[in-house]
C-alpha cells in the first residue's frame, strides 16, 4: 500500500536486439544465426522507489539489457527462443530476491538459409517474411507459461472460396457468390502445456521444429490438396479447421488463437452498362486491405484457457 492507495508496478527493458551465431562445419549443416528482439518485464518488491527516493531495490534496466547479451553468450549450444526466454525468466526470478515474476517476449527476424546451385549454403542467409514470436512468464515459485506464435503469415488462393448465406439486410451490398479470391495475414498464438519449470522435458523440446510444424499445418489446411484445393464457405470455417488440425496433430499444444483479417480483392468493372470499358470476368481485381474484415477465435482443449 502507498498511503491510502494500492500501487502495482513493473519495469524492464524493451527492444533489446541480440544476434547469436553458432559456428558449425558445412558437413554438420553450416552456421546457425538468430536475430531476436527481446523485451523483459519484471515484477519486484521495490515500492519505495515509487513513493520515495529509495532506489536500492530496483534492478537497473541497464542490468536487464546486459543480461540478455551475457546469457546469449553462455548458450554455447543452439537454443530456441522459447528456451532462451525461460533461461532469462529463471535468471531474474532466482538471482534477485525482490523479483517475483518475469515476462520475456521475443520476436525473431526470420533469417533463412539460402540455396545456391541446389545446395544449402553453409553460411549464407536471406531475410524471410513471417515472424516467429514467443511470450514466456516465469514466477519465483517456478510457475511457467509459454505462448508461441507467428506474425505476418500471408496466405491467398485465387478460387475455391465463397460468400453466401450471410445475413441479408438493407446494409449488405455484396451479392452471394461461390467464386472469389480469399486472402489473409494470419496471426497465431498457441500455448504449450508446461505449467512449471519442473515439467520441461529433460531432453530439450524442439520449440523451433514445432513452430515449423504448426506453420505447415496452417498452410496445408488453408489451401487443401495441391491439385484440387478445398472449398472455403467462410473465413470463419477455414479458421476453425486450421485451429482444429493443429490441436489434432500436436498434443503438446493445449490451445491456439487465430486472427485472420479478410483482405479483399474487389472485382473491377469500369464504365456503364451501355458502354463497359472493362467488364469483370473473374480476372481483374483491386487489392485492398482497408477496410478489411476481422475474424478471430480461440480453440482450446477441455480445461485449457489461452
Amino acid at each position: 500500500m502507498a498511503g491510502n492507495f494500492e500501487l502495482q508496478g513493473r519495469h524492464g527493458k524493451s527492444r533489446v536486439r541480440v544476434s547469436r551465431v553458432w559456428r558449425r562445419p558445412a558437413a554438420a549443416g553450416g552456421d546457425i544465426i538468430v536475430e531476436w528482439n527481446v523485451a523483459v518485464s519484471v515484477v519486484s518488491d521495490c515500492l519505495p522507489s515509487y513513493t520515495s527516493s529509495d532506489n536500492s531495490a530496483i534492478v537497473a534496466t541497464d542490468s536487464i539489457k546486459n543480461t540478455v547479451y551475457v546469457k546469449a553468450k553462455e548458450c554455447t549450444e543452439v537454443v530456441s527462443m522459447e528456451e532462451f526466454a525461460v533461461i532469462l525468466g529463471r535468471h531474474f526470478t532466482s538471482l534477485y530476491p525482490q523479483v517475483s515474476e518475469a515476462t520475456v517476449t521475443i520476436v525473431e527476424r526470420p533469417w533463412e538459409r539460402v540455396v545456391v546451385d541446389g545446395k544449402p549454403h553453409s553460411h549464407g542467409f536471406k531475410v524471410g517474411v513471417e515472424k516467429h514470436s514467443t511470450e514466456v512468464i516465469v514466477k519465483k515459485s517456478g510457475s511457467l507459461l509459454i505462448n508461441s506464435g507467428i506474425q505476418g503469415y500471408s496466405l491467398l488462393k485465387t478460387t475455391q472460396s465463397g460468400f453466401e448465406g450471410f445475413v441479408t439486410d438493407r446494409y449488405r451490398l455484396l451479392p452471394d457468390t461461390r467464386e472469389r479470391i480469399v486472402a489473409t495475414e494470419v496471426t497465431a498464438w498457441w500455448r504449450y502445456p508446461f505449467e512449471h519449470v519442473s515439467q520441461l522435458p529433460s531432453k530439450p523440446f524442439c520449440f523451433t521444429q514445432r513452430y515449423q510444424d504448426v506453420k505447415k499445418v496452417l498452410s496445408d489446411t488453408f489451401f487443401g490438396p495441391p491439385d484440387v484445393g478445398v472449398y472455403s464457405p467462410s473465413v470463419q470455417n477455414t479458421l476453425y479447421l486450421m485451429a482444429k488440425e493443429v490441436l489434432t496433430r500436436f498434443p503438446d499444444i493445449s490451445s491456439i488463437q487465430l486472427r485472420m483479417p479478410n483482405l479483399h480483392f474487389l472485382p473491377v468493372n469500369l464504365g456503364s452498362k451501355e458502354n463497359p470499358l472493362v467488364k469483370f470476368a473473374d480476372d481483374v481485381y483491386l487489392p485492398t486491405d482497408e477496410p478489411h474484415g476481422t475474424i478471430e477465435a480461440t480453440l482450446s482443449r477441455p480445461m485449457s484457457k489461452l
